[in-house]
């Protein structure tokens, strides 16, 4: 049974969160889920019950989904060695129809029976379907690789060309929330297998999203990658650069920062990047001063005097 404080308590959150539900009604936010926050029922469970929450509130819900963790393990069962370089996977066409099985099969399928069960009308779709998402195959880069200069092809790997806004748009006013795999096709219709982080950016710039948020396996952009105690509140694009300069941002967190940094530049105002481990971190991100992780701006001259504050 409730005690008095708990009562009061709970009021007095829902009095505190009620100037940010009157802001976000109608807006929309791109949700990018990592692979790890799909890896298991309980974990999807979770994060799932929050978006449901933001919907109920009138937030207009788009939902990316990545599928890293499951498209490795799906290879390895298969004999396919997997390459990483950079924080991106290098994909032969073997692998690419492992990306396709894993992305557009389980775990669409997955994150749609979890919203299903949680109440949330959600749709599966692709980059590839209606043309959602364009993109070209990547052409070889020259990268820095333990230490070296070197030629990479990332194989059947896309780069977004453009994003077909209204469609999704069209899917949001009816009622729907997306869930988007990032597989995505040139015009002349190849697969290909573009990062998770980079497509919900861009359809984050081309929604005119009210914020950009990651779901992620750490608390958000640490100083110190060893040490989940130097968990960053919030950063601007220099300071960003900064970290960069400094070590900090490489791995996996690298593309979500370059994904950050190109939401914001495109015109998205609010970046968040979260663990999705913590307890409700979805909504005590959106919904308090404090936050749950990292919140990324264009300058730090943006945030308000409580994000100032902290």
């Amino acid at each position: 049974m409730n005690t008095p404080h708990d009562r009061d308590a709970t009021m007095g959150a829902l009095l505190r969160a009620l100037p940010y539900i009157r802001l976000y009604r109608g807006r929309v936010f791109v949700l990018k889920l990592g692979g790890e926050a799909v890896a298991d029922a309980g974990s999807m469970r979770k994060v799932v019950e929050q978006v449901g929450v933001l919907a109920e509130l009138g937030v207009r819900l788009v939902v990316v989904h990545g599928g890293g963790p499951q498209t490795t393990a799906l290879a390895e069962r298969l004999g396919l060695p997997t390459r990483i370089v950079g924080g991106r996977r290098v994909t032969t066409s073997e692998t690419l129809e492992v990306a396709i099985m894993t992305m557009n099969g389980t775990v669409n399928t997955a994150v749609l029976a979890a919203c299903r069960a949680a109440g949330i009308a959600a749709v599966g779709v692709s980059g590839v379907d209606a043309g959602i998402v364009r993109a070209r195959r990547r052409a070889p880069v020259e990268t820095i690789v333990d230490g070296v200069r070197t030629t990479i092809d990332y194989g059947e790997v896309g780069d977004v060309m453009s994003v077909d806004g209204p469609a999704l748009e069209r899917l949001l006013d009816d009622g729907f929330v997306p869930v988007v795999s990032p597989l995505s096709a040139d015009d002349a219709g190849n697969v290909l297998n573009v990062n998770a982080d980079t497509v919900a950016s861009a359809i984050a710039c081309a929604l005119g999203a009210e914020k950009l948020i990651f779901l992620t396996a750490v608390p958000g952009i640490l100083e110190d990658r060893n040490d989940p105690g130097s968990l960053v509140s919030y950063i601007d694009l220099p300071g960003l650069l900064l970290l960069e300069g400094h070590g900090a941002l490489e791995g996996g967190m690298l593309p979500k920062v370059n994904a950050a940094r190109g939401a914001i530049l495109g015109g998205v105002k609010r970046v968040h990047i979260v663990g999705f481990r913590q307890p409700l971190s979805l909504l005590v991100e959106v919904f308090t001063n404090e936050g749950a992780g990292t919140l990324v701006v264009r300058d730090r001259a943006e945030l308000s005097p409580g994000e100032q504050a902290l």
